[in-house]
């Protein structure tokens, strides 16, 4: 079957557990916490979900194929700037990022007061307007690793078009 609409959608998610000695970084702001998340890279689950979902959506498989957790060139990566390296993929392969939509899953800690500088952070990265990056947040009501605090979870969904 063809391609006829030029639309494309993929779908990411990531997660990382909460350990003592990390900041906690996602969706590039650094946000007060007594931890943060543990990754090769600086673990932000949000960024990495947008990057999976805007990867599967080039069918480009997912972050760790551009940038794998063996190669230390990537200890300790600022994840905005890799979501940046992903927008400029996706461009290259001749797409264009309508749309992004996030949900965080995390007890704690609140996420509401930096989902505005998350959804900036993600539309700088990918140049699209900051109301094309939408980011959403929910406890899981004290059920699973989220819930227990054990970890942080993010899903992300990305719609593209084909260019020209």
């Amino acid at each position: 079957m063809s391609d006829v609409s030029g639309l494309r959608i993929g779908q990411g998610m990531d997660v990382h557990a909460l350990v003592e000695g990390r900041r906690l970084v996602i969706g590039g702001v650094q946000i007060p916490h007594e931890k943060g998340l543990l990754g090769h890279s600086d673990a932000d689950v949000l960024c990495h979900a947008v990057s999976d979902a805007l990867l599967g959506a080039v069918r480009g498989g997912d972050i760790g194929s551009l940038f794998p957790d063996s190669d230390p060139a990537y200890r300790d990566a600022d994840s905005v700037r890799l979501l940046s390296e992903v927008g400029a993929h996706v461009r290259a392969q001749g797409f264009r990022i309508l749309d992004i939509d996030a949900v965080i899953a995390a007890q704690r800690p609140k996420m509401a007061p930096h989902r505005q500088a998350m959804r900036e952070n993600i539309a700088r990265a990918l140049c699209i307007p900051v109301e094309s990056v939408g980011v959403k947040a929910t406890t899981t009501e004290r059920l699973g690793f989220e819930g227990r605090e054990e970890g942080i979870s993010a899903t992300a969904v990305a719609l593209l078009c084909r260019e020209g």
